[in-house]
């Protein structure tokens, strides 16, 4: 079974505000694989993946929605 994280555990263990990880879930950068009552839940392996590059593609000058269309790149070649 895939390890799981928490919206708030993500805010808390990459420094980032609760609201910009809810930015990023609105935007198709973070995916929640399930729901617990208003809890979202996401594949912690999967979101360190997606801050480290989103990280990296925001010191590169790239915007959101640019990092948004890399992922969406990368999930359609590996199809």
């Amino acid at each position: 079974m895939k390890k799981t994280i928490t919206t708030k555990e993500i805010a808390e263990k990459y420094g980032l505000s609760y609201q910009t990880v809810n930015h990023y879930t609105r935007l198709g950068l973070l995916i929640v694989v399930r729901r617990e009552g208003y809890r979202r839940v996401y594949e912690e392996k999967e979101v360190r993946r997606r801050i480290e590059k989103i990280i990296e593609l925001k010191n590169q000058r790239y915007t959101l929605h640019l990092i948004r269309n890399q992922f969406d790149k990368e999930a359609k070649e590996r199809k």
